[in-house]
């Protein structure tokens, strides 16, 4: 089966999920790719289509076991035609739980034909030079990992002569799906002196809760606990205040030191 083109599409307020898809594309090594980057709110107003001539790669952070809510409805508006697709969720070390079998389920009532599936280990949200957890993940080998997935992936494709020679993969999880969709709504980030106004913080949030004209204001009904602007604060200005969210962050670097490992499904 040969492919016109790849679609890369991925959510990734920290940059896990974007590094993790880039890997799978490398060792895909296609001349035509599209890029699809549905982190800011902007970016998910477009309605995606796809072809069966086409591969189309969906990676997204798992929160609290689940898909994030605020890509539902996204999701559920993708147009595919016997798409051949691939499905990747990216952890912080704790557990994918049914995050991939959701993702799977909702692409294949959209048209896509689920060929490839993967659970990948990112740094955690939550993680900090204080508390950490995967700290510096994916690394080295996670990257050698994705890649090895994407050179698998087409071989499996070269092997047919269409999608529908591809049997179903199986997927782990359960349904009703476990895990949580309804986030915490809290003001839970402390702001130094230190902080410049420089608006990097702004920019980089995936739902647009920081006030882009001063930074200190945060919608908190809007935010998705992502820590973005945590980490991508040049200043370090940003951090957690002491209660429910550093309490989870204490409980991360405590209960999920272990290194998980990443897995494909082919």
């Amino acid at each position: 089966m040969k492919i016109q083109l790849l679609k890369l599409v991925y959510f990734s307020p920290t940059g896990t999920t974007e590094a993790i898809i880039q890997s799978v594309a490398r060792g895909m090594n296609q001349r035509a790719v599209e890029l699809i980057d549905i982190t800011k709110p902007a970016a998910r107003k477009q309605q995606l289509q796809t072809s069966e001539n086409e591969l189309l790669v969906i990676a997204v952070p798992v929160y609290m076991g689940r898909l994030p809510a605020l890509l539902s409805e996204w999701l559920n508006s993708i147009k595919a035609h016997n798409t051949p697709t691939v499905c990747i969720v990216v952890y912080g070390n704790r557990a994918y739980d049914d995050a991939l079998l959701e993702l799977k389920d909702i692409l294949i009532k959209r048209g896509c034909k689920p060929i490839a599936g993967a659970a990948y280990i990112g740094e955690h949200s939550f993680s900090s030079s204080e508390l950490s957890c995967a700290e510096g993940r994916p690394d080295v080998s996670d990257i050698s990992h994705a890649e090895l997935f994407g050179q698998k992936i087409i071989e499996k494709l070269q092997s047919v002569l269409s999608a529908d020679y591809l049997p179903d993969i199986n997927i782990p999880g359960n349904y009703p799906y476990g895990g949580a969709t309804d986030l915490w709504k809290i003001d839970f980030i402390s702001i130094s002196n230190s902080c410049t106004q420089c608006g990097i913080c702004a920019a980089g949030c995936p739902v647009d809760a920081v006030d882009s004209g001063n930074s200190s204001l945060i919608n908190i009904e809007k935010c998705i606990l992502c820590c973005a602007c945590i980490k991508h604060c040049p200043q370090n200005a940003r951090t957690m205040k002491p209660g429910l969210m550093k309490d989870a962050a204490i409980r991360v670097n405590e209960k999920f030191k272990e290194r998980k490992e990443p897995i494909f499904f082919l």
